[in-house]
């Protein structure tokens, strides 16, 4: 499982010209699955994020977590994010979940984030999306259940 999370002061998703979530500030975040992905992946995968202390305390340091500054998610599907693109130069999607997996995986997230978080907004699993961002930075992390 992949997560990149970027530290927003706005962001948004927009669907057939609908606004589907948004977001002040907290973060966006792209969760690319694959088949190998448990709930036990996902749940280490939150854990972690959540716990991510990027934001800025009273001296400038990066202290705070997203729950400190009464953060917002906004999670986006993104099985791009398994692009192989070591031969050629189209890219292979073969290591993305399956999308039946995928958008189970992508549910749950949503659920133990709104548990665990509170305001969690969402894109729309395999539809033709259009996200909008104010990165604020820019910080952007990547979080692989590989490493």
């Amino acid at each position: 499982m992949k997560f990149v999370i970027q530290r927003v002061s706005e962001a948004s998703v927009t669907v057939n010209q609908q606004v589907t979530g948004s977001i002040g500030k907290g973060f966006l975040v792209l969760i690319g699955v694959c088949d190998s992905d448990t709930k036990e992946t996902a749940d280490k995968m939150i854990r972690k994020m959540l716990g991510l202390r990027i934001f800025e305390d009273a001296n400038g340091k990066t202290n705070l977590s997203l729950t400190d500054v009464h953060g917002s998610l906004l999670l986006v599907s993104q099985f791009t994010l398994y692009a192989d693109c070591r031969k050629g130069n189209r890219p292979s999607f073969i290591r993305a979940g399956k999308p039946d997996l995928a958008n189970e995986l992508y549910e749950y997230i949503i659920q133990k984030c709104r548990d665990g978080n509170g305001h969690v907004e969402t894109g729309i699993f395999g539809a033709d999306m259009k996200v909008q961002l104010c990165n604020d930075g820019p910080f952007t992390i990547i979080l692989d259940s590989e490493d």
